[in-house]
Parts: C-alpha cells; structure tokens; sequence
C-alpha cells in the first residue's frame, strides 16, 4: 500500500476501494451521498462502492450529466438534504468529482452556485464548512481527486472554476482496478487530459519545483503508458501508471495552467458535448509553439526536458510528437473535426481571456494571439 500526503491523503493500490468504509468514519461521514453517473453505475462500481460501505445508510445520485452543470449541482443538493446526508463519495470521472465538490459547496453555504466562482470573488466565500468529500476516480485524466478545484456550467453558459483548498477531497482513494473497464477511446481521451496537465503545469511561471519534478514525472508515467493502457485495456501496468499520471499531474496544477484550458474551458461552455481532454490534446501543439518564445520557459530549458521525459529528440519535436500522439490514439487532431468553425473564434476567444487559467500561462495571450492558436488547432 502507497500512502501518500501531499496535498491531501492518497490511498493507491489495486483493491483500494475496500477502504472506503474505513475512510469515512475516520474523517466522520456517517450519511455520505454517493455523487456517481449512469455510466459508471451500469458497468457496476457503483455496486462495488455500495459493496465497501456495507451497512452504512448511503443516498446514491447518479445524474452528472458529461459537462456538470449548476443544475446537476441542485439536484443533487435535493438529494444531499433528503438523505440528511453529512458528506460526499464521489465515484466517477472527473465529472462526478467535480459535480460532488459544487455539492460540497452549496449545500453547506448560502448563495447560487455563481457566487462561489473565481471569476466572480467567490473563492473568499467558501470556508471550513464545506462538506468533505471522498473521491474514487474511475478514470485517469483529470486527476480532480486531488485538485482544489472544480470546473462546473453555469446556468448563463459560462463554463467556471470553483477553487478554494476547502473543496480538495479529504481522501483520494485511486484504485486501478476500477479503470479496467474503460473504452479505449475515452482511455486515450482521459489520458491525453493527465499529459496536458502535466505540460501545461510544468511551463507555468511559478517557481514551484517539486511540483515542477511531480509533473515531470507525470508526463513520462503517461507518454510511456497511454498507448499501452488504450491498445491493451487489461493491461494493469499500463493502468496503474496511467492513473498516478492523471494523479500527479492533479497534485502539480496547483501552480496553475495556461492557454491550452483557457481555450478548452471556453469551447467546453459553448458547446458541453465536446470532451474536455480531447481539446486539451487538440490545443496543446499550438500552446507549446506559442509558449516557446516565454523567458520562464527558455530560461529554465523546459522545452528540452520535456521532450527528455517523453522520449523525443529535442523541444523543437514536442508539439510534432503531441500530434502524432494523438493521431496515433485515434482522437481528432483538429478543431474542424468536432465542428468548430471560424465564426465561433470570437465567443471562444472571449471566454479564455476571462478564464482563471489565461492568467498563469507563461506568456501572455492577447486575442490576436489567442485568434493564431485557434487558426493552428483548426
């Protein structure tokens, strides 16, 4: 067993789940709501999780919708009530993480899910009374089970972050097993999220080196394995590695991200339908060519060790390997493929300019700039 505190308490070893119980009643959830999705309850974790809380009095929500919505988060609220419920199991992608922590949120404070926003101050309204949450992920890409924040739709369309260290998950307990079942599609998909968290947070300007050294190593687990675990889906190595990828590159964001989520956090709020770490892989080549000219990056040789951990030969290549990637796990390698057109250039590029994530990318992005990198991703 891998006990890990950085952050927050990470349980991670192949039949984890069978702690949950346990977990709960050391940090004191006697009534949890288990924040799920059909998907993940037809293929039966839910049942497993049930399974692991034997005898304990659980609500289960299973409507997060692929995007989570200020909607979903007061249903799920409802729900949170009626069960007199005392805390929150999320079990799912990062979706059901996500949605969880709004719950967390709204259902211990006063004020509609947009007061909490970043973008709207709220992160000084979410205190201590945030209910705690556990976090099962069952994918390995967004490695929200240990981020402090939760990217959720507003009613009005805006796609925001809720940030505060209140909302981190008590416990992250990352069971590989509970991966063995996922698509190959959203294997690569959910994977191509982890590497994009761990480049992006690697080339913010913060000075943060271990989170720096933890995203490194991130990137190599992930480059390394997405293939594997996309092509062999049984393959429990390949999974294991894929989800301290996603993990890692969760406990490192903490320094922040860039363009590439600026971009996909506003396409995302435009058109919900489209899958988050897909248009992180899509975006990625162009952020990279963009950020080559920052001093942090040039200064600190990322680019070099980047291309070091994954394999290629040199920083010029990273963003030509990026697209191969991704052509290779069979994701679109454009924008035009999901039916995005020039004429929604303007909306997008308005929403990434108000986005959390443009203000610590290593360059700044104007909009001319930010018009280029969507040209390039087309």
């Amino acid at each position: 067993m891998s006990l890990i505190n950085y952050i927050t308490q990470i349980q991670f070893e192949s039949g984890a789940v069978r702690l949950l119980k346990e977990e709960c009643e050391r940090i004191g959830i006697r009534r949890p709501l288990v924040v799920t999705d059909k998907g993940v309850a037809a293929a039966g974790i839910v049942d497993i999780v049930l399974d692991a809380l034997a005898d304990t009095p659980v609500t289960v929500f299973d409507g997060t919708p692929p995007n989570p919505n200020e909607a979903a988060v007061r249903e799920a609220v409802a729900a949170y009530r009626q069960g007199a419920c005392d805390g929150i199991v999320a079990v799912g992608g990062g979706s059901s993480i996500d949605l969880a922590k709004g719950v967390a949120v709204c259902a211990t404070h006063d004020g509609p899910l947009q007061s909490f926003a970043v973008i709207e101050g709220g992160a000084a309204r979410i205190t201590a009374k945030t209910a705690p949450v556990i976090a099962v992920p069952t994918t390995a890409g967004t490695g929200s089970e240990v981020g402090r924040g939760a990217i959720l739709i507003l009613d009005d369309g805006r796609k925001v972050g809720v940030i505060s260290p209140y909302v981190v998950p008590k416990v992250a307990i990352c069971d590989p097993e509970l991966t063995l079942g996922l698509p190959p599609v959203l294997t690569a998909a959910t994977g191509m999220d982890a590497i994009a968290h761990c480049l992006e947070t690697f080339m913010a300007p913060a000075f943060n080196p271990p989170a720096d050294g933890i995203a490194l190593d991130g990137l190599w687990r992930g480059w390394q394995h997405i293939e594997r675990a996309t092509r062999h889906p049984d393959d429990r190595v390949a999974r294991m590695n894929m989800m301290s990828a996603s993990m890692q590159g969760a406990l490192a964001f903490q320094k922040g991200l860039g363009c590439v989520h600026s971009l996909s956090h506003s396409l995302g709020g435009i058109n919900p339908r489209l899958h988050h770490g897909t248009l992180n892989a899509i975006f990625l080549p162009a952020v990279i060519e963009f950020n080559k000219e920052s001093a942090s990056v040039r200064d600190e040789n990322k680019l070099e060790r980047m291309a070091k951990a994954m394999g290629v030969g040199s920083g010029s290549e990273v963003a030509y390997a990026l697209r191969a990637m991704t052509k290779r796990l069979g994701l679109p390698t454009g924008l035009a493929e999901l039916g995005v057109t020039r004429e929604m250039f303007p909306q997008i590029i308005k929403g990434a300019l108000k986005d959390h994530s443009h203000k610590t990318n290593p360059r700044v992005a104007s909009e001319d700039d930010y018009h280029a990198m969507l040209e390039a991703s087309l």
